[in-house]
């Protein structure tokens, strides 16, 4: 069993950046991002897979997942922030897809609040 240990998120102002992080404990082929704000049904953020980075439209350009192999660890820097961002934001691994595809362990999630 895969067990993911989220932390980084807070409040912030927006225009300001905050950095996530997730701490897996086994072997993942897969880590990403999730995100569920008030009223909406969870969506993806961004994903890595070894050192390539895919994002949501919504995202892309502002956010950059990265991946730390040694500690096998997750970060997701968030730039620009916006109140839109405002949600609860999930870690997510698969240990043989893409968690695109299919999410095998989710973190516990982590409030991201972005202020106006």
């Amino acid at each position: 069993q895969v067990r993911l240990v989220e932390s980084g998120g807070g409040l912030v102002q927006a225009g300001g950046s905050l950095r996530l992080s997730c701490a897996a404990s086994g072997r993942t082929f897969s880590m990403g991002w999730f995100r569920q704000a008030p009223g909406k049904e969870r969506e993806f953020v961004a994903t890595i897979t070894w050192s390539v980075g895919s994002y949501a439209d919504s995202v892309k350009g502002r956010f950059t997942i990265s991946r730390d192999g040694a500690k096998n660890t997750v970060y997701l820097q968030m730039n620009s922030l916006n109140p839109e961002d405002t949600a609860v934001y999930y870690c997510a691994a698969a240990t043989r897809t893409s968690v695109l595809t299919k999410v095998d362990y989710w973190g516990q999630g982590t409030q991201v609040t972005v202020s106006s």
